[in-house]
């Protein structure tokens, strides 16, 4: 894991042990997502994607009789960093799942059809990593969940020049006939990038998704025990990073095409101390 990554200061603050598992969960999630997104032919895609499954049962089958001993070094670093943790192998195997979503570009005609993708490839790290964090009370996994969705949606409204250049689009098709925009109506921001958002079509239905994002974020932190903070305070630190990513694409006119909007590592870090310290202080860090 590099300082490149929105989670990197999220993780300085989990002692050695579970910020090494961490990391190993974080390479072993990479390069299950890399397995689709570095592959251009959908059947090599869906090859190695078995092969990642085949992995995951490695990683949590013992015994002779069992498929042997993991192969890669992200399976072996699971197996061995991760053996003292309760993680979760179903949400591993929805991972994978949910990236084999994007190896054939698909659209989402709602956003029920959208969320169950969200929690394949966002809440299900966030339950993996709540096993981690280690709580109390189970309604964390509820917060994990929410999380999972709210970030994931807040990428999929950065990205969404970056994902309509490889033929995805991850926003709901009926909020773009709820605002009369049309897919053409993305593709001609992507062509002429820059100068802002210049369909307010456009930008309707992005500011449409980042009301739903901020709905998210506000269950997680509604549902969240002020108990359980402590223990899940690097996710904390995560929400902050992007809740401060969702503002500035906001106060940006929802400009996502001209650049994908990015938190330097300066800003994240005087984030992560921030939350660091209102929590020390047992105060919840709010919109």
């Amino acid at each position: 894991m590099t300082r490149k990554t929105s989670f990197y200061y999220s993780f300085l603050v989990l002692p050695k042990a579970k910020r090494d598992v961490i990391v190993a969960v974080w390479d072993f999630c990479r390069a299950v997502d890399d397995a689709v997104d570095l592959e251009s032919d959908p059947a090599l895609a869906r090859k190695s994607l078995d092969s990642w499954r085949d992995e995951v049962a490695r990683v949590f089958t013992a015994g002779p009789e069992g498929p042997g001993e993991p192969v890669t070094p992200q399976g072996r670093a699971l197996k061995q960093l991760g053996a003292g943790f309760n993680l979760p192998r179903e949400q591993f195997d929805a991972l994978i799942d949910g990236v084999g979503m994007d190896i054939t570009p698909m659209r989402f005609r709602t956003f029920e059809e959208l969320e169950p993708y969200c929690h394949r490839v966002a809440s299900s790290v966030g339950l993996i990593c709540a096993e981690i964090f280690g709580y109390r009370d189970p309604i964390v996994r509820d917060y994990a969940r929410d999380l999972g969705v709210a970030l994931q949606l807040t990428n999929i409204i950065r990205d969404v020049g970056v994902d309509y250049g490889q033929k995805r689009l991850y926003l709901p098709l009926e909020d773009l006939a709820r605002f009369g925009c049309t897919e053409e109506d993305i593709a001609r921001e992507v062509r002429e990038a820059g100068g802002g958002v210049k369909s307010a079509k456009v930008r309707a239905v992005l500011e449409h998704q980042a009301a739903r994002a901020w709905t998210y974020f506000g269950r997680a932190t509604r549902v969240l025990p002020e108990a359980e903070r402590r223990a899940v305070i690097a996710a904390e630190i995560m929400r902050a990073i992007y809740e401060e990513t969702l503002r500035r694409i906001e106060a940006d006119g929802c400009d996502v095409f001209s650049r994908v909007i990015r938190l330097s590592r300066v800003t994240q870090a005087g984030i992560a101390l921030s939350v660091l310290g209102k929590t020390r202080f047992g105060r919840a860090a709010h919109r």
